[in-house]
């Protein structure tokens, strides 16, 4: 029951932190919110250079502005491999959760594409991002695709994976103490991540308790 309780209290201050830093850049003030429900961050890893698992962050939090600005975090500690302990290896010795508790996504687009795949359009676009992770920020590139819903929802999904280089952001470390405690040949260092996203107007979209 304590450490029940204790991992409930964690999640919710990780959940606290991640807004709390979404706010504080003004993303609150948002046109558009993200449905976590219905987006997902996804990326494969592969071990002893042959075998590849999919795994996911189910903790997501997300705006875009009336200006375009989009702010998307990501709680570290939500990764889910299907592998209780694996999870936990992953959040103490990858991705350090107790110090880098989230990551974050930052990116300007058009309001008038917003505008148009808001009516029902879809557009198709490359966009530039910075990824604020493990104390370390990087800008990186992906073409990505938004889709206009009747509902009033948009839909934006990467056309392609981005390769995420673990050394970029000081996360080579802790894989070799993965591959180390697992036991592997190998595990790679370069990570395909994908990214479907939803969001719904603000006015549409319920408030969670």
């Amino acid at each position: 029951m304590m450490k029940t309780t204790r991992m409930a209290w964690h999640k919710g201050f990780r959940w606290f932190a991640l807004f709390s830093l979404l706010s504080a850049t003004g993303a609150a003030w948002a046109q558009w919110e993200l449905d976590a429900a219905k987006s997902a961050v996804n990326f494969v890893s592969i071990k002893n250079d042959a075998v590849a698992e999919i795994h996911s962050f189910p903790g997501l939090l997300g705006y875009v502005s009336a200006q375009g600005n989009v702010q998307l975090g990501i709680d570290l500690g939500s990764v889910e491999t299907l592998v209780p302990i694996r999870n936990e290896r992953m959040r103490e010795m990858l991705f350090e959760t107790a110090r880098f508790p989230s990551a974050t996504i930052s990116a300007t687009v058009d309001p008038e594409i917003i505008a148009a795949v808001a009516e029902g359009g879809t557009m198709m676009t490359d966009l530039t991002f910075t990824l604020a992770l493990h104390g370390a920020e990087k800008q990186l590139s992906v073409p990505v695709a938004l889709v206009g819903e009747s509902g009033g929802s948009i839909q934006v999904f990467t056309t392609r994976p981005v390769i995420i280089s673990a050394a970029d952001f000081g996360l080579d470390t802790g894989i070799a103490a993965l591959q180390q405690v697992a036991g592997l040949k190998a595990i790679s260092t370069a990570v395909p991540v994908t990214v479907h996203l939803v969001f719904r107007r603000v006015d549409q979209a319920s408030v969670s308790p």
